[in-house]
């Protein structure tokens, strides 16, 4: 974003002031914001910085003005260069359309992309049950693709008895 005075540097410097019970926000570049008295380069503390820095996450690649940066959620009207001031999504479709640039953020929070949440318990079972079969089916196709089929039969059994079971 470029300061709302000058518009032709990077705004790093953000006001938000309640004047009559109404909110009055400015995005000025350092050089404006100094010379409005607004700014002392000497107390600069960027809070974004510092919690980012604290997941690791540091975004050191120069802002530069393309297509692939102005990218929107057609549902929720929200740009990737919000969600990083904002630090959260306007929607469930944000997912989709901000996938590739997310990936590794969600990686260093939560140590993995995808999503294992809670399950209730009755239901858990099934679940992991199902999950086993089909990683044994992934072996059994793995096995006879290696032409092991002592350990293919072997793991044939293992589905079968696992399969039985979950439907008891």
């Amino acid at each position: 974003m470029f300061c709302q005075n000058c518009q032709m540097r990077i705004a790093k410097v953000h006001f938000t002031q309640i004047v009559n019970k109404k909110k009055v926000e400015m995005f000025l570049c350092e050089e404006c914001a100094s010379e409005k008295g607004q700014f002392n380069p000497g107390s600069l503390f960027n809070i974004n910085d510092f919690l980012t820095g604290l997941i690791g996450y540091t975004d050191t690649t120069p802002f530069v003005p393309s297509m692939q940066q102005d990218v929107v959620c057609k549902k929720c009207g929200m740009s990737f260069e919000e969600f990083k001031k904002m630090g959260k999504l306007g929607c469930s479709s944000c997912y989709s359309v901000f996938g590739e640039k997310l990936e590794p953020i969600l990686k260093r929070l939560h140590g993995t992309t995808a999503h294992t949440g809670r399950v209730p318990g009755r239901v858990s079972k099934v679940i992991k049950a199902s999950q086993e079969i089909k990683e044994l089916k992934d072996l059994l196709n793995k096995a006879i693709q290696k032409e092991e089929y002592e350990k293919a039969a072997e793991i044939r059994d293992k589905i079968k008895a696992r399969e039985n079971e979950k439907d008891a």
